[in-house]
């Protein structure tokens, strides 16, 4: 699990917000991912809910140059192998399954499995897991609740995602266990809607300037 653990590491560090995708029309696609790369987020999660995400996330993986493809929304095995097909660098669930953590096993392209809570993270950690993502954050308990984890789990790491905002990214962000977070606000449907690729990278700067 170590080399998986280190390549996943390698793409949540590129950045301290990961976008989270909802992609309805995949010819926004890839303007939509440049954007976001220009913006300093080159780690992009497409997710698998709607009938577009399969395209898109082919489309990002093959047209945009610095794009580290990725797909969120993966509830079960043929979701995990189809989004490995189309060329996701990064597998991403909500939550775990046996079903889920034994596809992983036959494959490259590292999985961030959903927990949240403190079973749910000591069954990751016996399979070998030692990054996550936590959702849903604000949810399921907040900063708070991820701060309080921190002691009883050392050495494991977590990507909350789930109300997470410009506005409260910071508060996550600032605890030791937490290597980035993930967010939808960076890129609204208002804004892809219209083809303002220019005020999401904006919005993508801004995410960005959260290093650090």
């Amino acid at each position: 699990m170590s080399v998986k653990t280190d390549k996943l590491l390698s793409i949540l560090k590129l950045q301290p917000v990961v976008p989270v995708l909802v992609i309805d029309d995949v010819a926004t696609a890839v303007p939509l991912a440049r954007a976001l790369v220009a913006g300093g987020l080159r780690a992009i999660e497409i997710t698998l809910r709607t009938p577009a995400a399969l395209e898109a996330i082919s489309a990002v993986a093959n047209e945009v140059e610095g794009a580290v493809a990725g797909a969120g929304t993966i509830l079960n095995a043929a979701q995990f192998e189809a989004a490995i097909e189309a060329g996701s660098q990064f597998i991403v669930s909500p939550g775990t399954t046996q079903e889920l953590i034994d596809v992983a096993r036959d494959h490259d392209a590292p999985l961030l499995p959903g927990a949240a809570t403190a079973s749910e993270v000591m069954g990751l950690r016996e399979e070998g897991y030692e990054v996550m993502k936590f959702f849903p954050a604000e949810q399921a308990g907040g900063a708070a609740y991820l701060k309080s984890l921190s002691s009883p789990f050392a050495g494991t790491f977590f990507c909350p995602t789930g109300g997470i905002s410009l506005s409260n990214a910071r508060d996550y962000l600032s605890l030791p266990n937490v290597i980035c977070v993930g967010g939808s606000w960076v890129a609204p449907k208002d804004l892809v809607a219209k083809g303002d690729w220019a005020g999401i990278t904006k919005l993508a700067a801004e995410a960005f300037a959260l290093k650090g």
